[in-house]
């Protein structure tokens, strides 16, 4: 019974983040440039799965810089720990806490590895159906990927399409 009601918390809490992230982008596309392209309609209905698969819309996120706030809602929907998005973001923790005390806009390099760890943890969770399975995957030595944690090759582009290549592969039951 324990196990039943810690999946209920965990897809409650996985919800809320992503209600809350849903929020926040359709905050920042109302504040782009092109946020009048943008209907009322459009931005309420926008979902993050929606989001995620608009390479116009993430291309227009990333060029505006992800504020520290949707930095925060994803980091909280990911595997990953700050000193893990200090290396994917190739600064260091003390960095990236100020720019999170500060509120600031991460550079356009390092809003699009924010956004490509958010589409990572998207495709993982949907073939693994939670957080826990998801982050042992990425933290065992996988010999599709040669023997590599797939952890350590999120740290840049190259390496984090061989992850999501890997991840689609199991998705269709197409072990290496």
């Amino acid at each position: 019974m324990d196990i039943f009601l810690n999946v209920i918390f965990m897809n409650t809490t996985t919800i809320k983040i992503e209600q809350q992230l849903e929020k926040e982008i359709a905050s920042i596309l109302k504040q782009s440039p092109s946020g009048n392209e943008f209907s009322k309609s459009f931005l309420e209905n926008l979902t993050f799965s929606n989001f995620l698969s608009d390479k116009m819309l993430i291309i227009g996120v990333i060029r505006q810089g992800v504020p520290a706030s949707l930095f925060q809602l994803i980091q909280k929907n990911t595997p990953f720990s700050i000193n893990d998005w200090a290396k994917i973001l190739d600064i260091s923790s003390k960095s990236l806490f100020r720019y999170i005390q500060e509120s600031r806009h991460f550079k356009t390099n390092q809003s699009e590895r924010i956004i490509e760890m958010a589409e990572v943890t998207h495709l993982g969770l949907e073939v693994f159906g939670s957080m826990e399975k998801f982050r042992l995957w990425l933290d065992t030595p996988n010999f599709a990927l040669g023997n590599i944690q797939p952890k350590e090759l999120l740290r840049d582009s190259y390496g984090k399409e061989l992850v999501m290549g890997e991840l689609t592969r199991i998705n269709y039951g197409i072990l290496a």
